[in-house]
């Protein structure tokens, strides 16, 4: 793993949830995220995609979790030299990432996906699964941007996959039941504040085996011609917009896009 000094960044905005910090949410879900997100997407089409994209690399990701994406692509990345490297706030899933990683295809660096991005440059840099909303502080979408523009060089690529914000907007409270068994049941507990494209909440498990676990998250989205806007200003230009890898067009229906930004 690579080391970065910590940063003590206790009046950055974090959201509404008190205490909530950069590494909250991966601290909250490292344990259980393989479980819950295995198939989020397609693996083996994010895969393929990103390996053709990376050229001779280096490939950096955002938010690199447990590895999810990062360890296959540094797999079939490994008979051309592939170097990848993953950036992430959790020491939790750090972990997770190292015993997924035996053999180190992954290089792993501890701190923040703004401010402790290693010097690069990098010919592809990628944020996967709407982890870019994990950046809830006001502003902090385009300084995300703009450092990953820094480290790009002539012509390398930003991909970005996120939700398309719900359209009527979500307002207000709600609770619903995640999952149930006969000795476990997992309730979402949620707070949406459109006007600020903000939201927040809690996954509280309740079991017999483990009494009460509470899993916080926080999020500020962003609609894709919003992302578009800030890309441009960070000197990045949309080169194609799908649905989902393996190419899925996007259209006015979609629910989630890939965005893929190009340097000069």
């Amino acid at each position: 793993m690579i080391e970065v000094d910590e940063r003590h960044r206790t009046n950055a905005t974090f959201g509404r949830v008190e205490g909530y910090s950069a590494s909250s949410y991966g601290d909250a879900f490292a344990d259980v995220y393989d479980e819950w997100y295995h198939g989020v997407s397609d693996v083996d089409a994010t895969v393929t995609e990103l390996l053709e994209l990376a050229g001779d690399g280096p490939v950096l990701e955002l938010g690199v979790g447990t590895g999810r994406l990062a360890v296959p692509l540094g797999e079939a990345g490994a008979d051309r030299g592939l170097r990848v490297l993953g950036v992430d706030a959790s020491s939790a899933m750090l972990e997770r990432l190292a015993a997924r990683d035996p053999l180190g295809r992954v290089e792993a660096i501890h701190g923040d996906m703004v401010d402790d991005l290693p010097t690069g440059p990098f010919s592809l840099v990628y944020v996967a699964y709407n982890t870019l909303f994990n950046l809830t502080a006001p502003g902090a979408h385009a300084a995300c941007f703009e450092a990953v523009a820094a480290r790009l060089r002539p012509g390398g690529r930003f991909v970005v996959e996120a939700f398309v914000p719900w359209d009527p907007p979500r307002r207000g409270d709600d609770i619903s039941v995640r999952s149930l068994t006969a000795d476990r049941v997992v309730l979402s507990v949620s707070v949406h504040h459109p006007d600020e494209r903000t939201a927040e909440g809690q996954f509280v498990e309740l079991s017999e085996a483990g009494g009460v676990r509470l899993r916080p998250w926080s999020i500020r989205y962003a609609t894709p011609a919003e992302l578009d806007r800030i890309a441009a200003d960070a000197g990045l230009a949309l080169e194609h917009r799908w649905e989902a890898f393996g190419g899925v067009a996007f259209t006015d229906g979609s629910e989630r896009h890939v965005s893929i930004y190009r340097a000069p």
